[in-house]
């Protein structure tokens, strides 16, 4: 498999932050876009951004930008049929996705995501969870862009949950430590900003 290309999900409309673009909130004196890119771009070939609205807000960072191809904000699934349909134009046979909320996700992530990719068609990364066993992140995955057919059928069909796409096709888990902290801890609240603070 050749370097995938990476995209960024900012897609989502932000409710518990009160609206607007979560990856223009500063972590730290860099925002978590800049930190987000800063650990994506070094893994793949080349970097998008998935967001809707207005393309000029981002132009600072340099990227692509795309937006969903289906209206409704119908959650992260649309991001990555998005991707997918940019990478597959770009000649792009895979394409890695990442959340603009999650500034701490291992400098590793693609590597070990391609290197469980070797048992199924689709990866997600994953942590242990005391509840549950294995905590899937479907906001981190790799995707091949010949399923991109398959999955705007399902959403135009209604699919929205990650997991209930990708179970369908068969997903194997790239495992991730949870220690000292989740590396995919995601800011949704103030309450999560102030966390991040202190994990810095």
């Amino acid at each position: 498999m050749k370097q995938p290309a990476g995209v960024i999900l900012a897609g989502g409309q932000s409710r518990r932050m009160g609206g607007g673009d979560k990856g223009m909130l500063t972590l730290g004196g860099e925002t978590l876009l800049a930190r987000v890119i800063a650990r994506l771009e070094p893994q793949v070939a080349e970097v998008a951004l998935n967001a809707n609205g207005d393309v000029t807000r981002f132009e600072p960072f340099g990227l692509p930008v795309i937006a969903d191809s289906i209206s409704e904000f119908p959650g992260p699934l649309a991001g990555v049929l998005a991707g997918m349909d940019w990478a597959a134009a770009q000649g792009h046979s895979h394409i890695v996705t990442a959340a603009a909320d999650t500034p701490f996700f291992p400098c590793d992530l693609v590597p070990r995501l391609m290197l469980a990719a070797e048992r199924a068609p689709i990866a997600l990364a994953a942590t242990p969870d005391p509840e549950r066993g294995l905590a899937r992140h479907p906001t981190f995955g790799l995707w091949p862009v010949d399923l991109r057919d398959d999955l705007r059928a399902a959403l135009a069909d209604g699919v929205r949950k990650v997991v209930a796409w990708t179970d369908k096709h068969g997903t194997a888990m790239a495992e991730f430590p949870s220690t000292p902290f989740d590396p995919f801890f995601n800011v949704n609240t103030p309450d999560d900003m102030a966390r991040a603070e202190g994990f810095l």
